[in-house]
């Protein structure tokens, strides 16, 4: 598992040096780098989302499914405890993105692409689970952090995202057993596979953006991006270990919660006026080291994950 995962993250890191690049000599501009995103959240992921769910039904991936709620629910409560005990407030003006960031993955624009070409379909299946109690807590838990308070409009506008939807519709295909037509599914098939370059080339286009040379000079990063990459999924590993869970459903839980920072902190911060500057810097610097923590994550799971 090690190996593939670090082949894929080297495949894709190529993939994300050339977008820094092209941004870097204004091939793209950020209004391209904003239509490409919204083409990856609006179009591709939930066409690939819908195109994994088109299979047979099978009981064995209902009682999967069930448990990578689960395991994803338990996830998410790992990282917040992590972070409450972990992140003092004190001192700290900016302690409520500190913990967002240490909290919450990037599990749709890099996990997608990361399990696809390691689990296939079924990890992607499961990972489903993980991206909707993403959504959940982000919208409770997350927008209380950043706003001292919830709302149940704003919880609803997070449930009709389009992976929500998404996930939503595939899950009623599933069940009935609906089956798309073989033309359109593979013209949806095709459009899934854009997934990996969209997605890495979006995080290359957010890294040229940003001011290097200041982000590795933050000495404060530094530790949430150790609390997000190497201590929340250690101890999600452990915790996977002691329940063992089925080796597909651990990993996928386990790729889903090593990812870094979530782009949505940063979409957040600038929504409801935060500091978005750091924000964007704590995503740039953690997805530049996830290209190293994730291999070396996996590598220590797989004494444990068997």
């Amino acid at each position: 598992m090690f190996l593939l995962i670090f082949n894929q993250l080297l495949k894709m890191l190529i993939i994300m040096i050339l977008a820094f690049a092209c941004y870097r000599l204004k091939i793209v501009s950020q209004e391209g780098n904003r239509s490409i995103s919204n083409l990856l959240l609006m179009i591709v992921n939930p066409c690939l989302i819908i195109t994994v769910y088109q299979t047979d039904y099978d009981a064995r991936l209902v009682r999967g499914l069930l448990i990578a709620f689960a395991a994803a629910f338990a996830a998410h409560i790992i990282a917040i405890l992590i972070a409450r005990f972990l992140v003092p407030e004190k001192n700290n003006p900016n302690y409520y993105l500190d913990r967002f960031g240490s909290i919450y993955s990037n599990c749709g624009f890099i996990g997608i692409p990361l399990i696809y070409s390691v689990l296939g379909n079924e990890g992607v299946f499961y990972l489903t689970a993980y991206m909707t109690m993403f959504n959940l807590f982000t919208w409770t838990h997350g927008l209380s952090l950043l706003e001292n308070k919830f709302s149940f409009r704003q919880l609803k506008e997070g449930l009709l995202s389009p992976m929500i939807l998404a996930t939503c519709a595939a899950l009623l295909l599933f069940f009935a057993q609906l089956r798309i037509p073989a033309t359109v599914l593979d013209s949806m098939d095709y459009i899934a596979d854009m997934n990996t370059p969209l997605a890495m080339m979006i995080a290359g286009f957010s890294v040229a953006q940003a001011d290097l040379k200041k982000i590795f000079g933050h000495l404060h990063i530094y530790w949430v991006s150790f609390l997000k990459l190497i201590a929340v999924p250690l101890a999600v590993t452990v915790f996977l270990y002691l329940l063992r869970i089925d080796h597909d459903i651990a990993y996928t839980t386990l790729i889903a919660a090593s990812c870094p920072t979530a782009t949505t902190m940063t979409m957040m911060s600038i929504r409801y006026k935060r500091n978005y500057t750091y924000a964007s810097e704590i995503f740039t610097f953690t997805t530049v080291l996830s290209m190293v923590t994730i291999p070396f994550v996996t590598f220590i799971a797989g004494f444990l994950i068997k």
